[in-house]
């Protein structure tokens, strides 16, 4: 059952509603190369979604690129590095995949899954080798078992996890476009179901079908014995939102719960009051329906001071938030991780657990 994120919900929203994000006062580098920037990042997890370790480190990927003095410029040379969190630092390990002859230019938002003694990275194909700077976008994944020492060793050669878009969405194969009104078919999100074991890759896309600019959806594929096979969307923001970006999925406390993020420029004419945040639905089953968290589906919200400071939010099954500082107060770009949140999840509420950075 597909479920709508509704104007109503979002008209619903009023100031204070979410839990506010602690301001970010300086972007905190640590040990990363003060020649890059760092965005979009996601913990590796194990089949249930809790956060994993490799040889007894804690171990996250994140994208980045060369800081080229503009920050819009990163998106076209994103590539996936492992970075690895040693106390309240994160130091980086240098690429995750090595440099292959791919059809794809760059390597955008994913997720990483540990399990049965191999790592396997989901991501975002972007654009074309063929033609710099496009906005076409596919699900891939490759492979990599762990060696004697821990670490995965010999990536399989990366591979498109669906073939097309389907009937359910819209194709985002587009050269051309914007941010905040290209087409979406990216961020895949493992997800293991515990009632029967089901494996599932939730990822931001788009509304086929649709009459609205602004169709965004939340996509789901589920592997079977022929492979990853689209599903009808969890749920979708037609006439709403552009962008339910960084779909995932968590289950916590017998219920499943979808999470996303979107900016208030995504949101469609008369709803610019909705601020950009972590939005999320609640479900009892993977069937539906899925209700708004909150009763608007808002969870988390940068303070009004400071309203693009973070973005990118992700939620593991530990309840962990990681972001990345984004646009600070005077209009510099952070680029780099932001400090970690932790949510508490009751039901169809979710409130910010604690203000501290988490470890």
């Amino acid at each position: 059952m597909t479920s709508a994120w509704k104007a109503e919900h979002v008209k619903g929203i009023l100031p204070g509603d979410a839990g506010l994000i602690p301001a970010v006062r300086a972007p905190d580098r640590s040990a990363l190369d003060p020649a890059r920037l760092y965005w979009d990042m996601w913990p590796l997890q194990d089949a249930q979604g809790h956060p994993a370790q490799l040889a007894g480190r804690s171990m996250w990927m994140a994208l980045t690129a060369p800081d080229r003095g503009d920050p819009a410029l990163r998106h076209f040379e994103a590539k996936i590095h492992w970075i690895e969190r040693r106390g309240d630092a994160w130091h980086d390990l240098g690429p995750a995949l090595p440099d292959l002859a791919v059809p794809y230019e760059r390597e955008w938002a994913g997720s990483a899954l540990l399990d049965t003694g191999a790592v396997t990275l989901f991501f975002t194909a972007a654009g074309t080798a063929r033609a710099a700077g496009g906005y076409q976008q596919e699900l891939w994944s490759t492979t990599a078992p762990l060696g004697a020492d821990g670490w995965p060793r010999q990536w399989s050669f990366p591979v498109p996890s669906v073939q097309g878009y389907g009937p359910y969405y819209m194709a985002a194969d587009a050269h051309d476009g914007a941010p905040g009104t290209i087409k979406a078919f990216r961020d895949p999100a493992f997800f293991r179901d515990p009632a029967d074991g089901a494996r599932y890759i939730a990822f931001t896309a788009s509304l086929a079908g649709s009459d609205s600019a602004f169709n965004g959806a939340f996509g789901i594929a589920r592997l079977t014995a022929q492979g990853w096979v689209l599903c009808p969307p969890c749920l979708h923001a037609d006439g709403v939102n552009n962008e339910l970006e960084r779909a995932h999925l968590v289950f916590h406390g017998d219920r499943y719960y979808a999470f996303w993020s979107t900016q208030t420029v995504t949101f469609a004419p008369g709803l610019s009051h909705a601020p950009g945040g972590l939005y999320g639905m609640v479900a009892d089953s993977m069937a539906g329906p899925w209700r708004p968290l909150n009763g608007t589906g808002l969870v988390l919200a940068n303070p009004a001071d400071r309203p693009q400071q973070t973005y990118s939010w992700f939620v593991d099954a530990s309840l962990t938030v990681c972001s990345f500082v984004d646009v600070m107060p005077d209009g510099s770009f952070g680029g780099v991780p932001a400090p970690l949140l932790q949510l508490r999840l009751e039901g169809d509420r979710a409130t910010v657990r604690t203000a501290e950075q988490v470890g």
